[in-house]
């Protein structure tokens, strides 16, 4: 199924506000200067991956080309603006005819990515690109750190299925973002309907410890949750004593038990212990999914566990200690003047601190050694190298202000599947380290 929305009724009529004031301050200005169609190039990067961070991973992608069609000024934000005097009635005249017109590349959904990396390049003129920045960053900033995290998480997994379950721990509407971009990370399924409904995720959920602590007894709450979803279905066993909850459970449902959850205790030795009381009963097929403020340590400490599914909820979607992945968008070229065809020059904010850029429109591609993996992220911004010319990263998204790159959100996932095992293998090391590839600069 296509991921294109499906008509939610949290969505809200307009992305136009998701801005800020200062981006519609620059537009006022710039018209009265007469620079707001000066046809300029901003372009998506981060400076640094989040602390130990070894690879980014692109998600938002999709969120993005849905907000940029929808950015519109329609009359109740026009008269937000006039009565707030945010900006004069030139400037709401000019926002009440906005389309974007430009073209917008970048990295594919579900790619990797690394410091300097141009994951969006957004061209057209000032005034109709400037007002696109914080949208763009408050889309791709958040989805990228969950879908890191996820990453981070299904590579410690191994093939163990992971379920994303943290709508209860953010912004409900953060919620279905974060389950979305979990699911390209490399998540199987979402607790979260919203995020099912509207991008077709599969969606898991049986019970809590409140429907047991509902009935006079463990067998009742076992029994009702049964004969109501079949023997298949998943019994919460650690309310109370979990060994005296396993032999209920089978006893209730008999060997063909779907699975059991275990949510506190020390997971390994209870795992261990459930596994071999459920073999004891003749439960040998009933699957294990252990939960309890799981990250990708916790997940990877149980590997030799007999662990079937983990289900993730606040590590995830707080992006495993780095909610943000520091992008930014900058300025990097401008015409020399306000004519047609006029040439671009290359511009940079010259900065100490770490906060320096490289001016100029830019390519990415990734070379290959010897053995097909990937050894360095190169970017330019002259002539593609012949060699590189095959494995150019950016693709077209949005042209002449139609968007012509939407896809499904399962391309995304196989898609982030295939880039991290393109990487060398260090990239899934949990430890401490720096980029697993370099990025080269190439004039």
């Amino acid at each position: 199924m296509n991921t294109a929305d499906h008509g939610l009724p949290v969505d809200v009529p307009s992305t136009a506000l998701f801005t800020d004031q200062y981006e519609l301050t620059m537009l006022r200005a710039a018209l009265k200067a007469g620079t707001a169609g000066r046809r300029s190039v901003f372009e998506v990067f981060t400076r640094r991956l989040p602390d130990g961070r070894r690879y980014g991973v692109v998600a938002g992608t999709g969120r993005v080309l849905d907000a940029v069609e929808n950015f519109r000024f329609d009359a109740g934000v026009l008269r937000f603006l006039r009565e707030r005097d945010i900006v004069d009635e030139e400037t709401l005249d000019w926002l009440a005819e906005y389309r974007f017109s430009g073209d917008i590349w970048g990295y594919p959904e579900g790619e990797v990515y690394f410091p300097g990396s141009p994951i969006m390049r957004v061209e057209g003129t000032f005034g109709e690109c400037v007002l696109l920045e914080t949208v763009i960053l408050s889309i791709l900033n958040h989805d990228s750190a969950i879908a890191a995290a996820a990453s981070r998480m299904s590579s410690a997994a191994g093939q163990r299925p992971l379920i994303e379950m943290g709508a209860r721990r953010t912004h409900e509407l953060a919620a279905v973002a974060a389950a979305r971009s979990a699911y390209v990370g490399g998540f199987a399924t979402t607790s979260d309907l919203a995020a099912g409904f509207r991008y077709n995720i599969p969606t898991v959920g049986t019970s809590a410890h409140a429907f047991t602590l509902l009935h006079d007894n463990e067998r009742d709450a076992f029994r009702a949750q049964v004969d109501s979803l079949g023997r298949d279905t998943t019994l919460l066993v650690d309310t109370y004593d979990v060994a005296e909850a396993v032999r209920t459970a089978v006893e209730v449902a008999g060997p063909e038990l779907g699975a059991v959850r275990i949510d506190s205790g020390d997971l390994l030795l209870v795992a261990h212990r459930v596994r071999q009381q459920l073999d004891e009963l003749g439960a040998t097929d009933t699957k294990i999914v252990v939960t309890s403020d799981l990250d990708e340590y916790a997940i990877a400490s149980l590997a030799a566990a007999p662990v079937d599914a983990y289900g993730v909820g606040t590590q995830l979607v707080t992006g495993s200690g780095h909610p943000t992945a520091s992008m930014v968008y900058k300025l990097v070229a401008r015409a020399e003047s306000g004519e047609e065809g006029a040439p671009l020059v290359p511009v940079a904010k010259k900065s100490s601190g770490g906060k320096t850029s490289v001016g100029g429109r830019k390519w990415a591609a990734r070379r290959l050694d010897a053995d097909g993996y990937a050894e360095a992220e190169v970017v330019g911004t002259g002539p593609v190298p012949d060699a590189l010319a095959d494995r150019q990263l950016l693709v077209e998204l949005v042209k002449g202000g139609e968007v012509v790159a939407r896809e499904p959100l399962d391309a995304a996932r196989d898609r982030h599947a295939a880039a991290r095992a393109n990487l060398p293998l260090s990239a899934t090391q949990l430890s401490r380290g720096e980029p697993v590839i370099p990025t080269e600069y190439a004039q």
